[in-house]
């Protein structure tokens, strides 16, 4: 299906608007999975032209995904990968453990970058962060669809590795998320030790119910999040 390419439209508004010089585009891949880490990028790819067919991770083969990450690494300014572990997940909720691996990737980077572009609607960085959200800026912006691609290889080639010793879940190919095999496998064996245990899938399942873990964070203990500098574009 044809897709347009990303641009740098919002970095060059984010630049001529705040001053920023080094812009950093983030995307996570894991928020929905039942297993593993939620897996945070963030890169900073400066104005020159992408690799070809660059754009949102779940838009490419896996293939080709593969094949790109490898091409970004070398192409990229810089990039580094922040994760967010299943128990942190369990402890603190998704938000909170989003924006924990988000800070971890960009602390990652070698310069600290004065703006970021995130993925999606919600700013789940907050301050001292200048944010701008981006809805699908995995598609059409250059350094979050760089981001994206680079996170979610990572992620899966962890999730396989994970996977080896419980191959009856097949990680290799769901990455975690429900798939039937992997619903197959829980119901007959229960939870892996990288399972979320806080999460809503074990209630459908009454011989393993007795293993979930009640929220630390259910009482709106979640910490607030400030400074997002706008919207959709």
């Amino acid at each position: 299906m044809p897709y347009e390419p990303p641009t740098h439209t919002v970095e060059r508004s984010l630049r001529a608007t705040t001053g920023a010089k080094i812009v950093a585009g983030v995307d996570e891949v894991g928020r929905g999975a039942w297993a593993g880490p939620v897996t945070v990028c963030a890169a900073v790819t400066g104005l020159r032209r992408p690799p070809e067919g660059l754009t949102d991770s779940k838009l490419i083969t896996p293939k080709r995904r593969t094949a790109l990450a490898e091409e970004l690494a070398g192409w990229v300014t810089a990039h580094a990968l922040g994760h967010a572990s299943h128990e942190e997940i369990d402890d603190m909720g998704m938000t909170a453990a989003l924006r924990l691996a988000a800070v971890r990737a960009l602390e990652g980077l070698p310069v600290r970058p004065d703006a970021v572009i995130l993925d999606g609607k919600h700013d789940y960085l907050g301050n001292p962060w200048r944010v701008r959200t981006v809805i699908k800026g995995d598609q059409s912006c250059v350094a979050v669809a760089a981001a994206s691609v680079i996170a979610k290889v990572q992620r899966d080639k962890m999730m396989a590795e994970l996977g080896i010793e419980h191959a009856d879940f097949g990680f290799a190919a769901n990455a975690g998320y429900p798939s039937p095999v992997h619903k197959a496998a829980l119901a007959e064996r229960g939870p892996t030790p990288y399972h979320r245990l806080t999460w809503a899938y074990l209630d459908a399942l009454p011989q393993w119910r007795h293993l979930k873990k009640a929220r630390s964070w259910a009482d709106g203990n979640v910490p607030e999040i400030e400074g997002q500098l706008g919207f959709e574009f």
